[in-house]
């Protein structure tokens, strides 16, 4: 849709349309990420939720925020599924997370490539994710859609906690 932005722009109640489809999007799917045990589907409805976000950002038509956020979610969502197959290979293809835990002195490697990657999802502070997610975020409020930028709040907020949780 970004790429059609020239389209977009000329039908408002459309991009209207689109940022609501999107914030709630984000913050359905990051409800069910909340109740998932299985690592993978974590990640899964994880990126469905982000993918919500990047809607939320074409809807306020900030189309390079929306772009920007795919890139940075590309990249810290792969580590995120590389770390996630190396957890189920090392626990020969255990995906219940509540049979792991105790992994980062086993596999310190992954522990903080993971932790890494969850910081960006999350939207810690200087981490690429905290640059992309601010962007939609800011461009939500100072366009006046305060009820658009309190879910998308939110959502960046159920983000972190099912990740940490993760």
């Amino acid at each position: 849709t970004a790429r059609l932005h020239f389209l977009f722009v000329l039908a408002p109640a459309t991009l209207s349309l689109i940022a609501w489809i999107g914030a709630a999007t984000a913050f359905f799917a990051a409800t069910i990420a909340l109740t998932q045990n299985d690592i993978k589907k974590v990640l899964a409805y994880s990126t469905i939720s982000q993918l919500g976000y990047m809607f939320l950002a074409v809807g306020m038509a900030a189309f390079s925020a929306a772009i920007f956020h795919v890139f940075t979610h590309a990249f810290f969502k792969a580590c995120l599924f590389l770390g996630s197959g190396s957890v189920i290979h090392a626990l020969d293809g255990e995906q219940d997370m509540r049979k792991m835990g105790g992994l980062k002195s086993r596999m310190p490697t992954t522990y903080w490539t993971y932790l890494i990657a969850t910081l960006a999802i999350a939207g810690a502070p200087f981490t690429a994710g905290f640059f992309s997610k601010d962007l939609i975020l800011w461009e939500a409020f100072s366009r006046g859609a305060i009820i658009l930028w309190g879910i998308g709040l939110i959502t960046a907020g159920m983000t972190a906690f099912y990740m940490f949780r993760q």
